[in-house]
């Protein structure tokens, strides 16, 4: 756990995505990422919802809606857009990424579909610009209503991997159905895709946790962990579903299924309050899966050791 603490600490500037991997595979199940909407308003004035994730504990911080194209990361308006991802990791001492759409505009839709701008959609062009934004990793998701499926995500994740290579680790999967028919409850994710997003490239295969969509069960789940475990990936288990503004009960139960299924990284959201989880849910999410040594070690830790 220390290699972790320190890797994801003050030495991660000197990582690139084959290494923030072999480090996070080093933390047994001991990782947490926070997942926030960077274009929302902070939970309060003078700091970024991405410090307030920091503080409480997250390992890693998800930015969700940034624009490539257009850079914004509310509580860093006077910061350059060039430079707004590596001016957040100075100020987080940890990994930062972004979630990359990518949109099947031959989905199926189950409800009215949004339409993104270019520089959430995953492509050739988005991927070059986020590498040079500085980002460490790429999770290529879709939000409610985006019309992402599966088959667009592997396609993705195949440029994806060209682009980046080993600069950028690369996350791939769905949190929910994001608007799509035949893709939604136990049917978002199978060994089979499993496979073919490994095959594709990711690093990291994205699932659903453990009782946040319907259908996903903690023995289909550690089924599907140990299919992404054989083909040499790491999985990150999500809560998308906007339980991240539940109970403390419910919090700690999911932690504690989502490791017993085997994830390697533990995913909270970004819809507790506006734009963040609530903030002492990820304190509860990590205390249940690695402790209060661990978490408040986390917690306090300056940037600079």
């Amino acid at each position: 756990m220390k290699r972790i603490l320190n890797c994801l600490a003050s030495d991660f500037t000197k990582m690139n995505g084959k290494d923030l991997k072999a480090s996070i595979e080093a933390a047994e199940g001991r990782t947490m990422i926070a997942e926030i909407v960077c274009t929302a308003t902070p939970l309060y004035p003078g700091l970024t919802n991405a410090e307030y994730a920091a503080a409480f504990g997250a390992d890693m911080i998800l930015l969700n809606m940034f624009n490539v194209n257009a850079p914004r990361i509310m509580g860093l308006e006077d910061v350059p857009a060039e430079n707004l991802i590596r001016k957040l990791k100075e100020l987080l001492g940890r990994p930062v990424g972004i979630n990359l759409e990518p949109v099947d505009v031959h989905a199926l839709p189950a409800e009215t579909l949004q339409k993104l701008p270019t520089g959430r959609i995953s492509t050739a062009d988005s991927l070059k610009r986020a590498k040079e934004l500085g980002v460490d990793f790429i999770c290529l998701t879709g939000n409610p209503q985006t019309g992402v499926t599966n088959n667009e995500i592997m396609q993705a994740t195949a440029t994806a991997k060209t682009i980046c290579d080993d600069d950028c680790m690369i996350i791939a999967g769905k949190m929910h159905g994001a608007g799509v028919k035949g893709e939604a409850g136990g049917t978002i994710i199978s060994e089979e895709v499993v496979r073919g997003f490994v095959k594709a490239g990711a690093d990291v295969i994205l699932f659903p946790g453990v009782g946040t969509v319907p259908g996903t069960t903690l023995e289909k789940t550690a089924r599907l962990v140990e299919a992404a475990h054989q083909a040499g990936a790491l999985v990150m288990t999500t809560i998308g579903t906007s339980q991240e503004g539940a109970d403390e009960q419910t919090i700690k139960q999911m932690a504690l299924y989502n490791k017993m299924a085997g994830a390697d990284i533990h995913h909270i959201g970004d819809a507790g309050y506006n734009g963040i989880a609530v903030p002492e849910n990820i304190m509860n999410y990590s205390i249940a899966i690695r402790g209060r040594r661990h978490t408040y070690t986390r917690m306090a830790a300056s940037i600079r050791r």
